[in-house]
């Protein structure tokens, strides 16, 4: 079968006929490819008048944000070796401004694959859809120029990525509203604010969403952002076919204000779920990680341990009913949510095969539970530098501090090793605690009404990285590679025993799990990766798919035979500590 591969530098090609002229291959020896002439990087690709072609027959996808419910990361596609993974190169790539004017900086997609056609979102809340294949535009939807206008009034602009099922694309909005869209042609299907159904769930009131919902028999699945911003965290379930609520009642992660541990409080009590959960299909059970309590490091309005914040929860996926909670940090006083995602193993665990529930948390710990019964598998196990005294008004340095050791970057599975692969941030944080409620209000950040109070650089602190290998059957790290930069974006891995992950410099990595050892290495023209890829494939050839953010948002497509043009060094870019969520 013919297949047509393009690179595409600054932007996609502005028409069909362009893409026809670009070089074809049918000879399968003749896998160097020419890189497609770049247009006027001024020129921007008009959204289709009609939905775009896609390429190929068969198709196996990466269709939701962990690649299956159990959010393992782990695919069971083998073309891409140890041996040949030298052979890796760009097929495509997008630059996304060059598409859109309005497409904002930076990028924390997780691309999601379905049938051939890659779905990426933007900071910003607009969808492209592209041919995985030719990086032809299959569509592109953007919020209108009034609802965009709002998104300011949060802080944060980001977004995590779609869902896909019956037929549609679904994502959430800066400014709490869930959208749905035709999955072949990008048109709006419907749009509902969150706040129909969740009472006071606004950006006025400190809610934002930034997490990619999750698509499970019928239902999508969401959480909420703002657990800075002091507001009561749920999750919540809405039909995929009209987006009317699933559960008679959201589940919320903490108590209303004035009641139970808030009793004496003057904020919301956080506990935010700001990525997206894992679902196990076999028992119907859900699984997801909850942020930190409100205020962040005035913790004497909020006495007690403060559930559910910090912790895991497991819920039954049909009715949003409690079955278990963890709690990893009790009354945390150091912004050490349980970001992450979680995931659902069925793994060795000393010398017995176990279905256990994984999640390594801002704390620098990692931890595990009986999938069934919550009871405790591994509790704590280290893989950063801890030491967090009190806040003190004066201040402390504590470790991790607010970006770290494990962020929101999701972890991987490998079953043959058995190891977890845990992203790792090594980096201290100066925090200064309210002496009181009033001082603890943060009225003039975004959507801010309870911070806590300040949060500064640890002095003479560099920060760095930590690829950190867990064995599942003995709670001991494997090993442990340093990175230059913070992981913010996290692993996928492959049945060939490889994991693929960027850093914020804008290089893609594979790893050779077993052996800890960096293998092939490739630097994009675009800055800092703060999302993991999807891999896919079409007609049997496999692809990589990245998103990269900074001043350039891009997507890159990479597969065997590609073009190995290299760029330079990008930046590496960070994210805020207010703004991580």
């Amino acid at each position: 079968m013919k297949k047509t591969r393009i690179k595409i530098g600054i932007a996609i090609l502005s028409t069909s006929l362009a893409l026809s002229a670009c070089s074809t291959s049918t000879d399968k020896n003749a896998n160097k490819t020419e890189p497609a002439p770049a247009p006027n990087p001024s020129e921007s690709t008009p959204t289709p008048a009609e939905p775009g072609k896609v390429t190929g027959t068969s198709f196996k996808n990466f269709g939701t944000y962990g690649f299956d419910l159990k959010n393992t990361r782990h695919v069971p596609y083998k073309e891409v070796t140890a041996e040949n993974v030298k052979d890796l190169g760009m097929i495509w790539s997008a630059d996304l401004k060059a598409l859109d004017k309005d497409v904002k900086n930076g990028n924390q997609c997780y691309p999601v694959v379905v049938d051939g056609v890659v779905y990426i979102t933007t900071a910003g809340n607009q969808v492209f859809a592209f041919d995985a294949v030719t990086g032809g535009p299959i569509w592109h939807w953007k919020p209108s120029a009034e609802q965009a206008a709002n998104f300011s009034k949060a802080g944060i602009i980001a977004n995590r990525g779609v869902a896909v099922g019956e037929g549609k694309v679904f994502m959430l909005t800066v400014d709490n509203q869930i959208v749905s869209l035709d999955q072949k042609t990008g048109k709006l299907v419907k749009m509902v604010p969150i706040s129909d159904s969740v009472k006071g769930v606004t950006l006025e009131n400190g809610y934002y969403e930034t997490t990619a919902p999750v698509y499970y028999k019928g239902n999508i699945y969401i959480g909420s952002s703002g657990g800075d911003n002091g507001i009561r965290g749920f999750v919540n379930a809405y039909k995929a076919s009209d987006l009317t609520p699933a559960w008679d009642t959201p589940f919320w992660t903490v108590p209303p204000k004035g009641q139970d541990w808030l009793a004496n409080s003057k904020f919301q009590g956080g506990g935010a779920v700001w990525n997206p959960p894992a679902i196990d299909e076999e028992t119907g059970i859900m699984y997801f990680a909850v942020g930190n309590p409100a205020p962040n490091f005035y913790g004497e309005s909020r006495p007690g341990d403060n559930p559910y914040t910090d912790s895991v929860v497991a819920v039954n996926a049909s009715t949003g009913k409690l079955i278990w909670a963890k709690q990893e940090i009790s009354h945390d006083l150091w912004d050490y949510d349980a970001a992450a995602s979680p995931m659902i193993l069925n793994a060795t665990v000393k010398g017995k095969k176990q279905k256990i529930v994984v999640q390594g948390g801002k704390s620098g710990q990692w931890f595990a539970w009986d999938a069934k019964t919550g009871k405790v598998v591994w509790d704590g196990i280290p893989f950063a530098k801890i030491d967090h005294p009190k806040p003190t008004p004066e201040g402390v340095t504590v470790y991790p501090g607010v970006l770290g050791g494990e962020n929101y970057a999701p972890e991987t599975y490998d079953p043959k090793t058995n190891y977890v692969l845990i992203p790792g941030i090594e980096q201290g944080a100066l925090l200064k605690s309210a002496k009181n409620q009033d001082e603890a209000s943060t009225p003039d950040a975004p959507g801010a009404a309870a911070f806590g109070t300040t949060t500064l650089a640890a002095q003479n602190d560099v920060a760095f990285g930590t690829i950190t290998a867990m064995d599942v059957n003995t709670g001991k790290k494997a090993y442990q590679v340093k990175t230059k930069d913070p992981m913010r974006g996290g692993f996928t891995s492959t049945v060939a025993g490889l994991a693929f992950y960027g850093e914020l410099d804008g290089k893609i990595n594979a790893l050779d799990i077993k052996s800890g050892k960096v293998i092939w290495t490739f630097q994009t023209t675009g800055n800092s990766v703060q999302a993991a890829p999807a891999i896919f494939t079409v007609d049997d050839k496999q692809y990589i798919t990245f998103t990269t953010g900074g001043v350039t948002p891009q997507v890159f497509v990479f597969g065997l035979g590609g073009d190995k043009t290299q760029g330079k060094a990008g930046t590496a870019e960070d994210t805020n500590a207010h703004q991580k969520k």
